[in-house]
């Protein structure tokens, strides 16, 4: 019995690795495909006056950003793992869109370097809350109150830009680095769980694993701009 419970746990622990693997790769392949669409839109000054000289158009592309994240997060057990990966691969490149104009705005070896202390802070953090056997439970949850704190002052900036001034977009880069660094441990951990046993190679494996990687590209994404604005040298 004992060998056989042995047996049952090494199986899991296979399976559970497999599935993170899963994750992390569809992860990288979002933030590839990100990475290429800001530089590829960033190259192209015709195509980058297109997209921010135009109001309706940059809002259109935010709103349709937040519907593909609202859609993966709220029907994720409506739809198919085919369609699934279509929405999140479509959010990927609406984010590069968007995204290219940190281009713009700071130089590319300074984007580089943020990236690469990005990737090797997200890859401490995110291990740590793969192998570790402590709950993250109560960091997650202070975690989101601080995210709905950054949320709230980021639309109350939009209508007082007062608030990102010097001081206030100090304060809000830390405050997000904080935030961000602590829900890659905490969802690393929580998206670990996700894992049904024997569900490998199914279609609602395949959805779990797209979620998780959603989740982890939204803290990546986020953990960078934070650090970006905190320490990148703008043109």
């Amino acid at each position: 019995m004992e060998q056989q419970l042995a047996f049952g746990q090494s199986a899991i622990a296979i399976e559970n690795s497999r599935f993170m693997s899963r994750v992390y790769g569809w992860m990288t392949g979002g933030l590839c495909v990100t990475g290429l669409v800001a530089w590829n839109v960033a190259g192209d000054p015709a195509l980058v006056q297109t997209i921010f000289g135009n109001r309706l158009l940059f809002w259109a592309l935010i709103i349709a950003q937040l519907g593909a994240v609202a859609a993966l997060s709220f029907l994720i057990n409506k739809i198919s793992g085919a369609m699934a990966t279509v929405i999140y691969i479509l959010y990927a490149a609406l984010t590069g869109l968007t995204l290219s104009s940190i281009f713009l705005l700071y130089t590319g070896s300074s984007i580089a370097e943020v990236f690469g202390v990005t990737a090797f802070g997200f890859a401490g953090l995110s291990g740590f809350g793969l192998v570790t056997k402590r709950d993250l439970g109560p960091v997650g949850s202070f975690c989101m109150m601080g995210l709905f704190g950054l949320i709230g002052y980021a639309v109350l900036s939009m209508f007082l830009p007062s608030l990102m001034g010097a001081g206030g977009s100090f304060v809000f880069s830390i405050v997000g680095i904080i935030v961000f660094a602590g829900l890659t441990a905490y969802d690393t951990q929580r998206i670990k769980a996700m894992n049904i046993p024997g569900s490998e190679g199914t279609d609602g494996a395949r959805k779990s694993a797209i979620f998780g990687a959603l989740t982890l590209y939204l803290d990546f994404i986020n953990l960078f701009l934070s650090l970006l604005r905190l320490s990148g040298r703008r043109r």
